[in-house]
């Protein structure tokens, strides 16, 4: 029973450690402004929204149009305001810092089967 007890505790603890993995995966790859590292996490599609333009993409197309915008604006730093979950979800608010200006970043990761999937990413000015 105590081994029992013990395995259990085991895989609590890891399964809330591999719950976070993929929000801090995309977290370091915003810092850095890695659209590739980013889209390793992508849905099938994804709802990008920029300050001139917003749309729902595919997976390949969202990695483009998020290229295109750290190219645009070369990312200084990113910063959390807030990070949290709610049924399955996670999310992550931010300001990402670009040498053309700061905006007002959202992550929006879902569970889906065994992993996290981003599933929105909005970039507002500030």
């Amino acid at each position: 029973m105590k081994h029992f007890f013990t395995l259990t505790i085991c895989i609590a603890f890891f399964s809330s450690f591999s719950f976070y993995v993929g929000i801090d995966e995309v977290i370091t790859a915003m810092k850095t402004g890695n659209s590739a590292q980013v889209a390793k996490y992508f849905d099938n599609s994804v709802e990008v929204s920029m300050p001139d333009k917003s749309n729902s993409y595919s997976k390949s197309q969202a990695e483009l149009v998020l290229k295109d915008f750290f190219i645009s604006n070369p990312v200084k730093s990113f910063e959390i305001i807030h990070k949290g979950e709610n049924a399955g979800s996670q999310y992550c608010i931010g300001t990402l810092q670009t040498k053309n200006g700061s905006y007002r970043t959202t992550i929006f990761m879902k569970q889906k089967g065994d992993r996290q999937v981003l599933q929105e990413l909005r970039f507002e000015n500030r």
